[in-house]
């Protein structure tokens, strides 16, 4: 177990943890240019269709959001957590009403936040009575 960090919240972690999140990483992020493309008009590769595709994106992303929160039970109260939580909503809008400008929408969301400073993506929002938030 690592130690505390700034909100005293001891994050959990394990051997292999690090790489997992990297080939978490790598697939997501090769199923989002992928979903990308087939939304701005590219034809899909045999037997990847934008739902199999689309579905990558899902299963790659709640795998991310999976590990993250093994790793913190507050993640889903902190920036990072909520704007998971944000995206995941936007992109079940994204498979009923797929659109280039939504797409874009989520990709820039998705960048801001994951390459905000730590400070920033791991701030406390949403504070609990055991847990108070940093001013």
């Amino acid at each position: 177990m690592r130690a505390p960090r700034d909100d005293q919240t001891p994050r959990r972690d394990f051997r292999a943890k690090r790489w997992l999140s990297v080939m978490l990483r790598t697939w997501h992020l090769m199923s989002v240019i992928a979903l990308g493309a087939l939304l701005l008009g590219a034809a899909p590769l045999h037997g990847w269709p934008v739902g199999r595709v689309g579905g990558a994106v899902v299963v790659s992303g709640l795998a991310m959001l999976a590990l993250d929160l093994y790793a913190s039970q507050l993640y889903l109260r902190t920036v990072a957590g909520v704007t998971a939580l944000l995206k995941l909503v936007l992109v079940a809008v994204l498979a009923f009403a797929p659109g280039p400008l939504l797409f874009w929408t989520v990709v820039a969301l998705s960048t801001v936040v994951s390459h905000a400073p730590a400070t920033f993506r791991h701030r406390v929002l949403i504070s609990s009575k055991a847990q108070p938030t940093r001013s």
